[in-house]
């Protein structure tokens, strides 16, 4: 995303401020969360935080079709990101049930900078997004594998 000078009042207008740390959610993340949560269009949503902007955005969304092994696949390895995933499951009562789960990713190989930068945003960050129901914090792909999932789900 880029602002000149002109749109930046607008851009601000747009964006919903993250108090304790002065960054800014677009309404992108918002917007594609609320398809999530309430259209089921998306399965998941990567955000990341651009340093020179100060801005939340959309890295990366999946599909209904798309799985958590392909959320976990579009990690990067070397960086830092916020993951909403929404995942369906069937109760011991045979109810289906549907769970949004924040992922805060933190990978060893990250920069310090990164890592304290996505730290101190996460709650701004999670109050934008109404309606989550488990976070999960990891810094290696095992801290969050699909087990993990399940097992706070139920």
């Amino acid at each position: 995303m880029h602002f000149t000078d002109q749109t930046d009042s607008t851009a601000m207008a747009m964006a919903f401020k993250m108090a304790t740390t002065g960054m800014w959610v677009t309404d992108e993340c918002k917007n594609s969360f609320m398809e999530m949560k309430w259209k089921k269009v998306h399965r998941y949503i990567v955000f990341k935080i651009d340093e020179k902007s100060r801005l939340v955005t959309v890295d990366k969304v999946g599909g209904p079709g798309e799985s958590y092994d392909d959320l976990a696949a579009s990690l990067p390895t070397d960086d830092c990101r916020y993951a909403v995933f929404d995942f369906d499951f069937v109760t011991v009562d045979n109810c289906r049930k549907s769970k949004i789960f924040f992922i805060a990713w933190s990978p060893t190989a990250s920069r310090i900078r990164a890592k304290m930068l996505y730290a101190t945003s996460k709650d701004g960050l999670r109050r934008v997004l109404d309606g989550i129901s488990y976070e999960v914090q990891a810094t290696d792909p095992t801290e969050m594998g699909i087990d993990v999932i399940k097992d706070k789900a139920n």
